[in-house]
């Protein structure tokens, strides 16, 4: 016998698991279209993909129980919403966990192991030898306050994997841009630093 949305969801509603299956197995390709839009910015932020995932069951399971025909969108419209809502959240939590473990992690005079140098000559002028130290963390914290009001999005968005290790190759791929146009825009943010510094 087959059941419409609405039938499968008076089931769900009643805890039928078995509702909830035929549900999952007609809508579960919402998850996955929306899992691989974000899966970039899952590597950036080096979410764990697995965790993420569950995250998105829970919110499908959320949005079975609280959708309500009486609503002008369609079931998986619902879905989507609620889904991406949840996933949106897990990656702005990922994104403060990691900026503020940046913040504590990276100092201008922290020397990488992997490029034998500071931070601050990997986004100076490598010919320059600019004498700025930062004595404080306030000091820091404005620095980098004001970096991100000078950039623009992109640049920014290069910064913060430049001064994470990764190379202008590395950025292209996470970016999907191509590596000249990184490239082009590492010395430009490079640039604007140098005269922030």
């Amino acid at each position: 016998m087959k059941y419409t949305d609405v039938e499968l969801l008076q089931l769900v509603n009643e805890n039928n698991e078995e509702a909830k299956d035929k549900l999952y197995e007609q809508y579960n390709y919402i998850i996955d279209i929306i899992m691989a839009k974000y899966k970039k910015v899952f590597y950036v932020l080096n979410m764990d993909f697995v965790e993420v995932r569950q995250d998105a069951m829970l919110a499908f399971s959320d949005a079975l129980v609280s959708y309500s025909n009486e609503k002008d969108t369609s079931l998986a419209t619902f879905i989507s919403l609620v889904i991406e809502r949840k996933i949106q959240n897990c990656i702005r939590r990922a994104d403060t966990i990691k900026n503020k473990n940046n913040l504590s992690n990276y100092s201008l005079d922290y020397e990488y192991e992997m490029f034998n140098k500071p931070l601050l000559e990997l986004i100076g002028d490598p010919n320059a030898d600019p004498l700025v130290k930062v004595e404080s963390k306030e000091a820091y914290d404005e620095l980098v306050k004001k970096i991100k009001e000078m950039l623009s999005p992109l640049e920014y968005e290069v910064y913060e994997l430049l001064i994470s290790g990764f190379s202008y190759i590395d950025i292209a791929t996470i970016l999907d841009k191509e590596p000249k146009q990184i490239d082009n825009t590492i010395q430009r943010l490079r640039t604007k630093i140098k005269d922030l510094i």
